[in-house]
């Protein structure tokens, strides 16, 4: 069972690393500190944090090669941003008590696979 929950989770890390290439962006363990990047991935949680008197969403971002915190400081909730979302960020990337971080990312949420054939399915029956 091990071995199959295993492999289950290196077919979803490749798939990732695949939809990473095909959009262009930077694999997270090619990340450098300081710099601009733009990374695609997978939503796997989203928290809010209070940090001091400001709120943070904070999310972990998995591409299939490693994962990145994403910080939107000032905000408690941004519509569409949950656990299992396809995500696009860019942004400067740091290093924040030893990860990977990037603050305020412009981000775009990816279309599911079942969202894009629901819109397809509607533009069909009204083109």
């Amino acid at each position: 069972m091990r071995n199959l929950l295993a492999s289950r989770a290196e077919m979803e890390a490749s798939e990732e690393r695949r939809e990473a290439r095909r959009h262009g962006c930077t694999a997270v363990t090619e990340l450098v500190d300081r710099r601009r990047a733009e990374v695609t991935g997978v939503l796997r949680s989203v928290t809010l944090r209070p940090r001091r008197a400001v709120p943070a969403l904070e999310a972990e971002l998995f591409d299939g090669s490693g994962s990145l915190r994403v910080v939107w400081l000032g905000q408690r909730r941004i519509r569409g941003v949950e656990p299992g979302r396809r995500t696009r960020v860019e942004g400067f990337v740091c290093i924040q008590e030893g990860r990977l971080t990037m603050f305020n990312p412009r981000y775009e949420l990816i279309p599911s696979a079942e969202e894009l054939a629901a819109v397809e399915d509607v533009t069909a029956r009204h083109g």
